[in-house]
């Protein structure tokens, strides 16, 4: 019978994560590179428990997630198997960015936590070379089917958009829709993939404990040549990454693809 790996060791509640995700993210990852392949059954509910010391409870909630999204089969009184899948990236050679983002909209619901003017941090107010106050909206985005948060977005406006950028209108419409509406032509986006640890506040909006690992994906959009909003999306790695990719020829003029290193 197929294992887990040996090597992911035992899950610990110091993660900041809650065991019963922890097991189930091991899982998934298991049988999204194939070490446990569609047919194949999953080790026991005691094998589980002793391996990575859980409780049943803890493995069967995990199994339960597997099951909803449509990784495992629960057979009663045989256990456990894998089920047929795609692979875990569904981009493809047709599939755009925003493509991507209609996909997200499609099967999301959004919550507006934050609409007004403001003075943005030094850093946002740098990239966008203003000083005065910009329109910031933040927004919690949840699965439409279970309601967990699994995006926070952020975003810095010039100020003048603020009678078309509603609460109602950012309820119900993309963001991106909605300054495409207006006339907005992007000419490039500067994307930049950070790491951060969970805030009280954050760690409340994306529903995980404080202190456990995020990663923010900031985009500098530029107008006309010149930077005209930023855009920041949180996330959980424990439910969410980022996909990149990048044609041969894309590789070898570099791409936009850049490793930043801050040491001295």
């Amino acid at each position: 019978m197929p294992k887990a790996s040996a090597k992911q060791g035992p899950v610990s509640a110091a993660a900041g994560v809650p065991l019963h995700r922890q097991l189930f993210l091991v899982l998934h990852d298991e049988i999204d590179r194939g070490v446990i392949a569609p047919g194949d059954a999953l080790p026991t509910e005691q094998t589980l428990c002793e391996q990575f010391g859980v409780s049943r409870i803890t493995v069967r909630r995990a199994l339960a997630d597997l099951a909803e999204q449509g990784y495992i089969e629960r057979r009663r009184g045989v256990g456990s198997f894998v089920a047929e899948h795609g692979p875990a990236d569904q981009s493809s050679p047709g599939r755009s960015y925003l493509d991507g983002l209609r996909q997200t909209q499609f099967e999301t619901d959004v919550d507006v936590v934050e609409l007004g003017l403001r003075r943005p941090p030094r850093a946002i107010a740098d990239a966008l070379g203003t000083a005065g106050e910009l329109l910031h909206i933040v927004r919690v985005r949840r699965q439409r089917r279970t309601g967990e948060p699994f995006i926070v977005s952020e975003a810095w406006l010039p100020p003048e958009l603020a009678d078309l950028l509603t609460e109602s209108a950012l309820r119900h419409t993309a963001l991106y829709e909605l300054l495409a509406a207006a006339g907005l032509v992007v000419e490039r986006v500067r994307h930049e993939i950070t790491a951060e640890v969970a805030g009280p506040r954050n760690a409340q909006l994306l529903d995980t404990a404080i202190g456990s690992a995020l990663l923010r994906v900031n985009r500098l959009v530029f107008v006309d040549g010149m930077p005209h909003h930023h855009l920041s999306v949180l996330l959980s790695p424990s439910r969410s990454r980022v996909l990149l990719s990048q044609s041969g020829a894309e590789l070898d003029a570099a791409g936009g693809l850049t490793f930043a290193h801050d040491v001295g």
